[in-house]
């Protein structure tokens, strides 16, 4: 994300103390994250959404597999989740924003190079957070899933970090599709990814097509990190972890070139 941070914003480099400069970056976070509490619009969708299907699928439905299922769903749920404020906070407002003409003028204020970025990357942060903290109150409360304290950090802070390879999916996306499309064009990349993923139901149920071509999403990855978080994966975390960087480093150099370019 570091590259597409340094070239998002072209204004000419001001000198002012480190102080001030950190306090810049805070404050354009600061604002970031309150535009966006205080947009219900874009808010609510993202805390309903995996609330109401972890709460139909994760505990009405499964009450009679036990806590584990339960558990297993927090994880998929808990991904699918934290996808939404990567892919919306990023890709459709960069793509307003730039059709509105705001990117432009922020770049010629003198703020630090990245901050609008970095604002936006911390607030898809904390929305994450959000969900996945609302995912396990209600795996606690109505599912019976006890999660011992560092599974439960565990699980946060993959979905905090999980975000990230997100964040740049849906910035490179932004940079591509006009305003109007780009939720429509996320929603086609959002749905079928979560389910060919297994992250509606696991993936042991779905066609063997299906199972064998589940590496090559994101979300996949992710999926197997929170399912270890939760103690319900064993397996090697490395392979997961190295994919799931390169995705964000990828599509974040791919969006830096086309904001380098177009603008």
């Amino acid at each position: 994300m570091q590259t597409a941070i340094s070239v998002a914003t072209s204004a000419p480099a001001v000198s002012m103390p480190r102080r001030r400069l950190v306090g810049a970056y805070l404050e354009e976070a600061r604002s970031e994250c309150l535009r966006y509490l205080r947009a219900p619009g874009f808010m609510l969708p993202i805390m309903l959404f995996p609330t109401m299907f972890y709460l139909l699928f994760g505990v009405l439905m499964v009450k009679s597999n036990g806590a584990d299922a339960a558990r297993y769903l927090l994880a998929s749920y808990g991904v699918f989740g934290v996808m939404s404020p990567g892919l919306f906070g990023f890709g459709v407002s960069l793509a307003l924003e730039r059709d509105g003409g705001l990117l432009t003028f922020k770049r010629a204020l003198p703020m630090p190079p990245g901050a609008y970025l970095l604002g936006k990357m911390l607030m898809a942060m904390a929305a994450a957070g959000m969900v996945i903290l609302l995912l396990m109150a209600l795996a606690w409360s109505l599912g019976h899933v006890t999660l011992a304290p560092l599974q439960a950090g565990a699980l946060l802070l993959t979905g905090m970090l999980g975000v990230l390879p997100f964040c740049a999916l849906g910035m490179f996306v932004g940079t591509l599709i006009k305003g109007q499309g780009a939720p429509g064009m996320l929603q086609l990349i959002y749905l079928p990814m979560s389910f060919l993923s297994g992250l509606w139901m696991p993936l042991p149920i779905l066609p063997a097509f299906l199972q064998r071509i589940a590496p090559v999403w994101p979300s996949y990855h992710l999926d197997r990190l929170a399912l270890a978080a939760v103690g319900m994966n064993r397996g090697p975390l490395l392979v997961h972890v190295l994919v799931l960087a390169g995705v964000a480093a990828g599509f974040a150099l791919l969006a830096a070139r086309r904001l380098r370019r177009h603008g």
